[in-house]
C-alpha cells in the first residue's frame, strides 16, 4: 500500500512551482491536498484570493498527481487539523516558506513524518512562487533589528534612543499582524500602488506616516514602520520624545548589507490574534527605556564593524529590554521556540510588537528551514 502524503496551502494563481511541488511530494506516495478557504486566506493575508476556493479546488483536483483534494475546514495556519485526524497521513510535505515550528510539532505529536522541500523547479523551468508572480507590487517590508518601541513618545520620553531597521524586498508574502509593517505597507499600496516612488525618501515616509495617522487617530503607529519600508538599506532613527526622529542615519554599503543578509534567519510563528493586546500589562520606565537605548547603540556600532558576536548579543539585549516593558510581546509558546534555537545562534528577537509573527535570529550558521531576506539597495 502506498504511503499517504499530505500537503496544504492556498494554491491561488496556480503555476509551475505548485505543480513541481506536487510532483515532488507525490514521489513519496499518494498525494492528498488541503486547500485554505477564502475566509482563512483573508484572515491570514488580509486580502481576497484571485480565484475562489471552489475554483482552486477544481484546478487542483484536475491534476493527475493529486489523488484527492478538499477545502480545509478549520481556520488559521493549522486549518487542516480535522483533515489530518481523518486522513492519518504518513507524511506531511511542506516547502521552505510553508514550514512552521507549529506544523512540525503537530506532526511529531501525531507521529507523522515531516519533510521540508527545497522548492526545486521542474527541468529547465524557472523557479516560481505566487509571491514572485505578484511582482507588480514591489513595495518592501521592514525588519526592526533593535530599539523597537522607542519610536513611541510614551517610551522615548523616559530615555531618548534609536530604532534600527532594514528595508527588505517582498520576496515572500509575509502574514498580516506579524510585525513586518504590513499595515503601513497596505497604506503605501493605497498611495503608490506598485513601488516606492522616486524622490526624497524621508519626505515620502512622512507622507505615508501622515496618511496612515490622520488627525484624530487614537493609536498612532510608530514612524519606524513608514520609514522602514520607504528608506532603503540599513537605517537608524533617533527619537527624543516625539513621533518623528530628530536624526536619521542610513547605510547603503553593499558589502555590509550582504553581510547582514547572510546572518538574518526568520522562522514563521503565526499571526498575532486579532484580540491580542500587546500593550496590556506594560511596565514602561526609565530603566527599561535606557536599557533599550543602550542596547540599540551597541547593536549599531557592532553592525558597522561587522562584529557578529556583538550584534547578536546587542539584538538579544534589546529584545530583553523590550519584554521587560512589554511582557505580552511573548507567550510561553514563543519562549519555548526561542529556547529550542538559542543554543545554536548569536542573537534573537520577535518581529515587530510580538505576540506572534516571526522569530528573527542572527547566526553565522545556517538554520534549517528558515527564511532568508534581501535588503533593498535603492
Amino acid at each position: 500500500m502506498n504511503k499517504k502524503v499530505f500537503v496544504s496551502g492556498c494554491y491561488d494563481m496556480l503555476h509551475s512551482g505548485h505543480i513541481a511541488f506536487f510532483e515532488e511530494a507525490a514521489q513519496q506516495g499518494d498525494l492528498y491536498v488541503g486547500i485554505g478557504s477564502d475566509k482563512t486566506i483573508n484572515e491570514l493575508k488580509a486580502r481576497k484570493t484571485i480565484n475562489s476556493d471552489a475554483e482552486r479546488l477544481y484546478m487542483v483536483n484536475a491534476l493527475k498527481v493529486v489523488k484527492e483534494a478538499w477545502i480545509n475546514s478549520g481556520s488559521g495556519l493549522l486549518d487542516f487539523i480535522e483533515e489530518l485526524n481523518t486522513l492519518k497521513p504518513d507524511i506531511f510535505y511542506v516547502n521552505t516558506d510553508g514550514h512552521t515550528p507549529q506544523k512540525e510539532a503537530l506532526c511529531k505529536e501525531m507521529n507523522i513524518e515531516y519533510i521540508v522541500s527545497k522548492r526545486v523547479p521542474h527541468g529547465n523551468l524557472p523557479a516560481r512562487s505566487t509571491t514572485a508572480l505578484r511582482q507588480e507590487c514591489r513595495i518592501p517590508y521592514r525588519i526592526d533589528i533593535a530599539g523597537g518601541w522607542l519610536d513611541q513618545p510614551y517610551v522615548s520620553k523616559f530615555a531618548s534612543g534609536s530604532v534600527i531597521t532594514i528595508c527588505i524586498e517582498p520576496d515572500f508574502e509575509f502574514n498580516d499582524r506579524s510585525g513586518m509593517s504590513t499595515s503601513s505597507r497596505k497604506k503605501a499600496i493605497e498611495l503608490w500602488h506598485t513601488d516606492i516612488p522616486e524622490g526624497e525618501k524621508e519626505k515620502l515616509a512622512k507622507t505615508l506616516f501622515c496618511f496612515e495617522n490622520p488627525p484624530g487617530t487614537k493609536y498612532v503607529s510608530g514612524s519606524q514602520d513608514s520609514l522602514g519600508i520607504t528608506m532603503p538599506g540599513l537605517n537608524k532613527y533617533f527619537y527624543d520624545g516625539t513621533y518623528w526622529p530628530s536624526d536619521i542615519q542610513s547605510i547603503l554599503v553593499s558589502d555590509l548589507l550582504e553581510w547582514i543578509e547572510q546572518r538574518i534567519w526568520m522562522i514563521p510563528l503565526y499571526p498575532r490574534e486579532m484580540d491580542y493586546d500587546v500593550l496590556a500589562n506594560t511596565k514602561i520606565d526609565e530603566n527599561g527605556a535606557r536599557w533599550l537605548s543602550e542596547a540599540t547603540d551597541s547593536c549599531w556600532k557592532a553592525l558597522q564593524t561587522q562584529d557578529a558576536q556583538a550584534v547578536g548579543k546587542a539584538m538579544t539585549q534589546s529584545f530583553e529590554a523590550q519584554i521587560s516593558m512589554f511582557p505580552d510581546m511573548v507567550t510561553p509558546d514563543i519562549l519555548a521556540q526561542i529556547d529550542f534555537y538559542k543554543k545554536d545562534v548569536l542573537g534573537w528577537k520577535v518581529s515587530g510588537a510580538g505576540g506572534g509573527g516571526y522569530l528573527i535570529f542572527f547566526s553565522e550558521k545556517p538554520i534549517e528551514n528558515a527564511i532568508q531576506i534581501r535588503i533593498r539597495r535603492n
